[in-house]
């Protein structure tokens, strides 16, 4: 997801995806160890985890 489309998310909605997300790395890394067929997608969601991340960080800092 780009950066724009997740700063349009509550906290709340933010915090589910990055469940999912981090759900989503723990599979990946499984089928990794298993011979995975889409190996981009470990660059992709661990990107996605990290702009979450950024913009909760941000939102914690302007609240204060």
């Amino acid at each position: 997801m780009k950066a724009k489309e997740l700063r349009l998310l509550s906290d709340s909605e933010l915090q589910d995806k990055l469940k999912e997300l981090k759900k989503q790395q723990m599979e990946l890394e499984f089928k990794r160890r298993s011979g995975a067929e889409k190996p981009h997608l470990f660059k992709l969601t661990k990107k996605d985890i990290a702009r979450i991340l950024t913009i909760l960080n941000e939102r914690i800092k302007t609240k204060k």
